[in-house]
């Protein structure tokens, strides 16, 4: 059994959470700015934060001071429809939010890992600090592109690495993920200034809570709460 879990907090509909999970992000966003001049937020992938996205970019932030980047990417240019880059840059970088300015973790380079080092080097010019970052998680319990069995997994979730950003080979017999991938890894979260695990539905619910008491070598939710990530959990069960 892993370390006890930081509370999950149920918010009542779809709305309220959407709106919790923008509060809570913007807020360190704020609070980032205030302290030192610039703000980094990192965002996941998905349809799911397409509505907490919308409510940010409405956030009266000094927004040209703030960097924008992916938590994890498909391998892939952002003309193709599996890219996170396209869907952050429809529904956060819009409105006040399009001053932004946004790093990209996908890099046309000869490799996966060439592209992570390109990323990592990108990231750390940013000042290697990620001050907000939105997190969900998959069905398999898998956060940015960790997922079970991959062969990166035990390094993405190594808490005494240096915060970099890593190449994640496709699966194989079927297993996830079906493209390659790039991801940040445990320590970068670690040095967060806040993360907001935003889930929802009652079978997401039951992951995480069967994730939260397992292996933190192994299973990237028990790597959160062992490492000590400033965790907030928002869950609604309906968006």
């Amino acid at each position: 059994m892993g370390e006890a879990s930081p509370a999950l907090e149920v918010l009542a509909d779809g709305t309220a959470w959407a709106d919790a999970c923008a509060d809570r992000l913007t807020d360190a966003l704020s609070t980032a700015l205030a302290g030192t001049g610039r703000a980094v937020f990192a965002g996941s992938g998905g349809s799911t934060p397409a509505p907490i996205y919308r409510r940010m970019a409405q956030a009266s932030l000094d927004w040209s001071r703030v960097a924008v980047t992916l938590i994890d990417e498909r391998y892939v240019p952002e003309s193709s429809p599996d890219s996170n880059a396209a869907l952050i840059k429809q529904t956060l970088l819009t409105g006040p939010a399009a001053a932004a300015r946004f790093v990209p973790l996908f890099h046309p380079a000869v490799t996966v890992d060439r592209a992570a080092a390109l990323a990592a080097r990108a990231l750390a010019a940013e000042g290697g600090r990620l001050d907000a970052v939105l997190l969900g998680m998959g069905e398999d319990g898998h956060i940015c592109s960790m997922f079970p069995d991959s062969p990166t997994l035990k390094t993405l979730l190594a808490p005494t690495l240096k915060p970099t950003v890593l190449g994640v080979p496709h699966g194989r017999d079927g297993s996830a993920p079906g493209l390659e991938r790039l991801s940040i890894n445990l320590p970068y979260l670690m040095t967060a200034r806040r993360v907001v695990l935003a889930i929802s539905g009652t079978a997401k619910r039951a992951v995480f809570e069967r994730e939260a008491a397992g292996d933190p070598a192994t299973q990237p939710i028990a790597a959160l709460i062992a490492a000590r990530v400033p965790l907030d959990i928002l869950w609604t069960e309906k968006t």
